[in-house]
C-alpha cells in the first residue's frame, strides 16, 4: 500500500521518501530509526508512517489514519524520555517492553515511537534490545533522533536507517514568507535556524525576535568589555528572563492538564499515581523548557560571533545575520578572528554544560566574563 503523494513531513526528504514509500509497498520491516537534524519533518513523517501502517486492512482507513495522526489511536503508543535529559527505564519497560507482547486493540498492528533515542543510556537499551532482535511480527517500532552519532551502536545495528537532512534555507524562507513574515525577517531567520524550519517559526515570531535581540546584546556587551571588570549581568538578564517565562508557561500547561484529567478520576490508588506523574511532568517540562531557551540563545550568541568573523575576514556573504553583524562590527571595527571564533566556541562550551546541572547563572555570569576579555574593548 503506497500513498499517492509524499508522506507528510518527506516533501523535501528524498531519502526518507524513498525508504518509507518502498517499506510501504513491500512490506516494512520491523523497527527504523529515523535520523537527521531538528525540525526537518522526523516526528511529522513518523506519524504519517504510523497512520499508513495501522489504516492497512483496517475496514475505514480513512478513520483509522486520522485517529493516528491525531494520537488517538489505541494501537500507537508515542514515547518521549521522561527525564530532561535521559530516557528512563521506566519510560520502556511498562510502554514498550511490556506492550509489545500483547496482540493489537484493534488493527493488525501495534506501532511504538520512541522519541530521542539518543537519550538512551546503557541500562535501557539492554532492556530494548530483546524486543528490536525479536519482536512480535505485528510489531512496528519507529525511533527517532537529532544525533545519531549519540544513540547506542547496538540499536543502530537493529534497525533500517531513514535519512532526514537539513532543510534548504530558500524552502525556509519561502514558507515563513508564507505566512507572513516580512522578507527581511524570513531570509534572516531561516538563515540562523540552520535548517530547522521548526526553530526559523519560532524565531520569526515575536518571541523569537525579542531572544534575538536578547542573544545581540550578549554579543554587544562582550565586545563593549562587558563592564569594568568583566561582568554585566544585565546583558545575560533577559536571556534569563525569557527562559524563567517559558518554564512558567509549560508548568501552567502541565497544571490545566492536571485539573482537566482529575476532574473525572475517583480517589484512591490510580488517582495518587497519577497525581505523581503530574508532579513529575510539571517539574520535567518546565526545567526543559527552560534550558530550551537558554540552549537555543546560547547558539545565536554563538552564531553571531560566528558571522562578526565572517565580516572581519571579508566574507560578508557568509554571515547568517549581516545586518546585524555589520551593526555590531561598526560599533566594534579591528577585532582579531581568532579571538572572535573563540568567543563562539565559549558560547557552544557553555551551551552543552548546562546540560550537565550546572548552575545557570554563574555558567553564564563567567562566559560573559570569559567573552569580554576574549573580545572586549581595550
Amino acid at each position: 500500500m503506497t500513498p499517492a503523494a509524499p508522506l507528510a513531513g518527506t516533501e523535501d526528504q528524498p531519502h526518507a521518501r524513498m525508504s518509507l514509500a518502498t517499506a510501504l509497498s513491500t512490506g516494512p520491516s520491523h523497527a527504523y530509526l529515523f535520523h537527521g537534524p531538528a525540525g526537518v519533518g522526523k516526528r511529522t513523517a513518523a506519524r504519517a508512517f504510523a497512520a499508513e501502517l495501522l489504516a492497512e486492512g483496517d475496514p475505514d482507513p480513512q478513520d483509522a489514519r486520522r485517529r493516528t495522526l491525531a494520537g488517538t489511536h489505541p494501537d500507537l503508543t508515542w514515547v518521549r524520555p521522561t527525564g530532561a535529559h535521559v530516557m528512563r527505564t521506566e519510560d520502556v519497560d511498562e510502554p514498550v517492553i511490556a506492550a509489545a507482547s500483547r496482540t493489537p486493540f484493534e488493527s493488525s498492528r501495534r506501532v511504538f515511537v520512541l522519541e530521542r533515542v539518543d537519550t538512551m543510556n546503557d541500562e535501557v537499551a539492554n532492556r530494548l534490545l530483546k524486543t528490536l532482535e525479536e519482536p512480535a511480527s505485528f510489531v512496528h517500532l519507529l525511533l527517532l533522533t537529532d544525533a545519531l552519532d549519540q544513540v547506542i551502536t547496538t540499536v543502530v545495528s537493529r534497525c533500517q536507517p531513514v535519512r532526514f537532512e537539513r532543510l534548504p534555507a530558500r524552502r525556509i524562507q519561502a514558507e515563513l514568507e508564507g505566512e507572513g513574515v516580512p522578507p527581511e525577517r524570513a531570509a534572516a531567520c531561516s538563515k540562523l535556524a540552520l535548517g530547522n524550519a521548526t526553530r526559523a517559526r519560532y524565531l520569526a515570531s515575536e518571541e523569537g525576535q525579542a531572544l534575538r535581540a536578547d542573544a545581540a546584546r550578549i554579543v554587544s556587551a562582550a565586545l563593549a568589555g562587558g563592564g569594568r571588570d568583566g561582568r554585566d549581568p544585565e546583558a545575560w538578564r533577559g536571556l534569563l528572563d525569557r527562559a524563567d517565562e517559558r518554564k512558567a508557561a509549560a508548568e501552567a500547561a502541565v497544571e490545566e492538564d492536571r485539573r482537566a484529567r482529575l476532574l473525572s478520576e475517583p480517589k484512591g490508588r490510580d488517582r495518587a499515581a497519577l497525581e505523581k506523574s503530574f508532579d513529575d511532568s510539571v517539574r520535567r517540562d518546565g526545567r526543559r523548557a527552560r534550558t530550551e531557551i537558554l540552549d537555543l540563545g546560547l547558539t545565536l550568541a554563538a552564531l553571531g560571533f560566528r558571522d562578526l568573523v565572517c565580516l572581519a575576514e571579508g566574507a560578508e556573504e557568509a554571515a547568517l545575520d549581516p545586518d546585524r553583524a555589520g551593526t555590531q562590527a561598526r560599533a566594534a571595527p579591528s577585532r582579531d578572528p581568532r579571538r572572535l571564533l573563540a568567543a563562539a566556541e565559549r558560547c557552544e562550551d557553555t551551551r552543552l554544560s548546562l546540560q550537565l546541572n550546572v548552575t545557570e547563572d554563574l555558567a553564564l555570569e563567567a562566559l560573559g566574563i570569559r567573552l569580554a576579555k576574549l573580545v572586549g574593548a581595550e
